[in-house]
């Protein structure tokens, strides 16, 4: 499928400032498969395809400087999950279109960005996969997101498909697919990683 999207129109934006409770508080961002960290493998999966690269984090800044990523924390007071990230990316964002992605997923399908741009319309769009919506795996365009994360935000809204449905953004079926993810130990081990 072809990406209706240039790359120049894109920033990835991973999802990195998770607590990692059912990990003992492990920073999900630097476990390691193949020895390369969850945080550079989607930075190189997406290499091709984003012209920029944000992570929301809300700890070991440098770290991620020392990996050759932009670090951003939450601009909201307090943890109040995913949609804090989102908004403190996409606060700094300078392209029109912002794709995340949480930084635990196990695998991504080669046309995911495609196919959710060519379902995007002016809004966006998300991904469901074969356990269902996937809030986190959305394309967002970045004038729409940014004004409504932030009231949302400040209204103490803090579901992320409740903002989407509020921008009417697209659900698009992904059969087959199965992104999975890394909450446990025993998720980590069956996704080849050592367990912590």
């Amino acid at each position: 499928m072809t990406n209706p999207l240039s790359a120049s129109q894109v920033t990835l934006g991973i999802l990195a400032g998770g607590r990692a409770s059912r990990l003992g508080g492990t920073d999900k961002a630097w476990l390691e498969r193949d020895g390369i960290a969850q945080v550079v493998r989607w930075q190189r999966r997406f290499a091709g395809e984003a012209s920029a690269v944000l992570v929301s984090a809300n700890r070991d800044a440098g770290r991620y400087a020392d990996a050759g990523l932009r670090a951003v924390t939450d601009r909201a007071g307090g943890y109040l999950g995913p949609l804090a990230g989102i908004d403190a990316i996409a606060a700094v964002c300078t392209t029109p279109w912002l794709l995340t992605i949480p930084v635990d997923l196990v695998g991504v399908n080669e046309c995911l960005l495609p196919t959710l741009a060519s379902a995007a319309g002016v809004v966006g769009a998300f991904a469901v996969d074969d356990d269902g919506p996937q809030p986190l795996v959305a394309l967002w365009s970045l004038a729409t997101l940014q004004p409504a994360a932030a009231a949302a935000l400040a209204r103490g809204d803090v579901a992320v498909r409740a903002l989407q449905a509020t921008l009417g953004m697209a659900a698009v079926r992904l059969d087959g697919v199965r992104f999975g993810n890394l909450n446990t130990p025993d998720d980590l081990v069956a996704a080849g990683f050592k367990p912590v």
